[in-house]
């Protein structure tokens, strides 16, 4: 083995458990200096445990950790820190009432020992990081002002601060768009170069493929497969994750004819405006079809969804439902017409973190579980929490088990019942498969093919342009709060949906 070959980081035999509940059952796992490393494997296959052990969050319960050819038992995420362990979590994890430059070097601040801070050094130093993700964020701006993209950049700023020697990055495109995102990975193969060892958590295939030299996948706990990638396919890489073949991983969509079929609209959206971010967007939506709302960050498509939802006050514009107007003031006014929004935001807007399961599914069509005295009534509760969980293939400790408790993608699924539970004429889905593993993801799909086979009408907000292509029976494009295009399903392409989001004509993007 070349010194180029040596380990930075390498775990042997990792063990961890939880209770009676078994994370991981030794693991083996090496980080070369100067790769970037994939970490695959489903929600809950102990991938975000290994990296807490890494980062000193969690302690091992048997196992050895060498960092550098020495054998280390790391005490804290300070411990790791000073050891040069960096970790960007999925979930941002920032103060929102602190600046950006005190966020991004919140570790040196902390283990300071002067009364004073050279803040005019310090947002310096903040600007010239975020400059080599491609950013011109004000050092000073209060965090809680920023972006969910913008602050996802500054939580990896705020590790490359440490100059570390081992980079562990969870899901850090999720948030981000085209643009950042290739911002992002020109500075990944920078560090790369530079002897950095980097460990890359992602469900998203291109990116894996595409930047990655190794790839370990974990599944139940154990290490099953690691292999340099370009000596696997897509195919084999997903197979050893989920543990058997997906088989279609998309459903089959609509005929050209019936996607095409104006007859049949179910809901038409006219001249809907916010006067801010959405300017006068008109659309309709069929019975049965799927259809795509693309675009880039920050081009109006969440704002869309919330100004047809009642989420969003709006300026102009009206909502038919099969032939009928109708009034939205509020989301309840929504809710009661049989329109559902789904947030892409599920931790902070989708679900009650610390309610059950049940308690979830049923928390906005309580009159469906209630008495006629108002009461909730447990059995009811628990039957239609288990029936909907049960249609979605819900895995979970029963229905009385805290949401908090599920991976990501039986999250994804509790906020779907969550909506499904009132019956809903149509649902907006934004970024339905965020953060959700590969096998929870074709999971999704198809259940959102059964609802629009069911003649429900689904519309997917989604920054993934694999998913809206194999997905979606036509797609709307949106650029700066207005509809670019729209392409039929045979026409979508990467190439045809990033140019009419960048603002070029339907007849360019052919």
């Amino acid at each position: 083995m070349t010194n180029a070959d040596a380990p930075v980081l390498e775990l042997r035999g990792i063990q961890k458990s939880f209770g009676a509940s078994r994370a991981l059952a030794g693991v083996h796992f090496s980080l070369r200096k100067g790769e970037i490393h994939a970490l695959c494997g489903e929600n809950g296959a102990g991938k975000s445990t290994l990296m807490k052990i890494i980062a000193g969050i969690h302690e091992p319960d048997e196992g050895t950790v060498i960092l550098d050819g020495e054998i280390v038992r790391i005490d804290g995420p300070a411990h790791a820190m000073r050891l040069g362990v960096g970790l960007v979590h999925q979930e941002i994890a920032l103060c929102g009432d602190a600046t950006v430059a005190e966020n991004v070097f919140m570790p040196e601040i902390n283990a300071s020992r002067r009364g004073w801070m050279d803040y005019a050094a310090l947002n310096e130093r903040a600007r010239a990081l975020l400059k080599r993700l491609g950013q011109d964020i004000d050092p000073k701006r209060r965090v809680d002002e920023l972006s969910l993209s913008q602050q996802q950049l500054v939580e990896i700023a705020k590790a490359l601060s440490l100059e570390c020697k081992v980079l562990i990055l969870d899901e850090p495109t999720a948030a981000l768009t085209e643009v950042e995102s290739v911002a992002l990975f020109q500075v990944l193969h920078e560090l790369k170069e530079q002897g950095i060892g980097i460990v890359y958590i992602s469900h998203r295939m291109a990116e894996i493929f595409e930047h990655c030299d190794r790839a370990t996948v974990l599944r139940d706990g154990r290490d099953v497969f690691c292999g340099a990638i370009e000596s696997i396919t897509p195919d084999d890489l997903v197979r050893s994750m989920v543990g058997r073949d997906l088989g279609q991983y998309y459903p089959p969509k609509l005929g050209a004819h019936a996607a095409n079929d104006e007859s049949d609209c179910l809901m038409e959206v006219d001249d809907i405006a916010d006067g801010e971010r959405v300017h006068g967007i008109s659309f309709k939506v069929r019975r049965g079809e799927i259809l795509g709302i693309a675009g880039l960050m920050g081009a109006g498509r969440s704002e869309l969804a919330e100004s047809v939802c009642g989420l969003r006050r709006t300026r102009r514009g009206t909502v038919h439902l099969k032939g009928k107007p109708l009034t939205i003031r509020k989301y309840a006014d929504a809710l009661r017409h049989g329109i559902g929004y789904l947030s892409e935001d599920r931790k902070a807007a989708g679900l009650f973190l610390d309610m059950s399961v049940a308690q979830n599914i049923c928390s906005m069509a309580l009159q469906r579980v209630s008495s006629r005295w108002g009461w909730v009534q447990g059995a009811a509760q628990r039957k239609l929490a288990t029936d909907l969980g049960t249609s979605l293939k819900l895995k979970c400790n029963g229905v009385s088990a805290e949401a908090s408790s599920l991976s990501g993608g039986n999250q994804q699924k509790v906020a779907i019942a969550k909506l499904l539970a009132t019956k809903p004429a149509v649902l907006w889905m934004d970024e339905p498969t965020r953060g959700v593993d590969v096998g929870a993801k074709s999971e999704i799909h198809h259940i959102l093919r059964e609802l629009a086979d069911q003649g429900v009408g689904v519309i997917v907000i989604s920054s993934e342009l694999p998913e809206i292509i194999g997905l979606c029976d036509r797609a709307l494009v949106i650029h700066e709060g207005r509809i670019a295009g729209e392409l039929a399903a045979e026409d979508m392409t990467e190439e045809s949906l990033l140019r009419l989001a960048s603002g070029f004509s339907a007849q360019e993007a052919h």
